[in-house]
């Protein structure tokens, strides 16, 4: 099986590896930070708003069962990638709508899926995503790995991330492992 790797950042990192983490094709998701200046930054560094980092997800995949093209048409349903430096409630640069891309093919690619997006209209706006090539990323601390199946039922989890990881598993059923669907 040969993977690839697609870095990925749409507001909180839980909500994301939430989702994609069940997706066919796709063997690890690990809750990260990318795109910034500090160096090993920490949660509370990356929150406070002065690293330059997004929290981000790294997805390793198979592309020979689930596209590039097709886990950014994924992402694309999972955030709002209209809206600067924010998502919902959660507000700052560390939550903007970011692709770090690891090769030519993949900026390509990201910019193609961006503009069928755009021209479809669903979001009623135009993108403010970033495509940027990734420099380096840091993985996140232990405690935000897998977050949301370890903490179902926290308060963020129940009202945050549920609602978009049901809604996901709705649209994509089709593209879900069995266990998860």
């Amino acid at each position: 099986m040969t993977t690839e790797t697609a870095t990925l950042g749409g507001g909180c990192f839980w909500c994301i590896e939430g989702a994609l983490r069940h997706v066919n094709g796709v063997s690890r998701v690990e809750s990260g930070y990318a795109g910034g200046h500090v160096s090993n930054p920490t949660y509370e560094q990356v929150c406070g708003k002065q690293t330059g980092h997004a929290e981000v997800v790294q997805v390793e995949f198979d592309p020979a069962v689930v596209s590039y093209a097709d886990l950014l048409r994924m992402f694309f349903t999972l955030h709002d990638p209209t809206t600067k430096d924010r998502q919902g409630n959660d507000v700052g640069p560390q939550y903007r709508s970011i692709i770090l891309y690891h090769s030519p093919e993949q900026q390509q690619t990201a910019k193609d899926v961006m503009a069928e997006v755009e021209a479809s209209g669903i979001w009623g706006a135009r993108l403010v995503t970033e495509l940027v090539p990734l420099e380096k990323y840091w993985p996140g601390e232990a405690e935000h790995q897998d977050y949301f199946a370890r903490n179902p039922w926290s308060g963020y989890c129940r009202v945050v991330v549920a609602p978009k990881v049901a809604k996901f598993r709705k649209s994509f059923a089709h593209r879900l492992k069995s266990a998860a669907a």
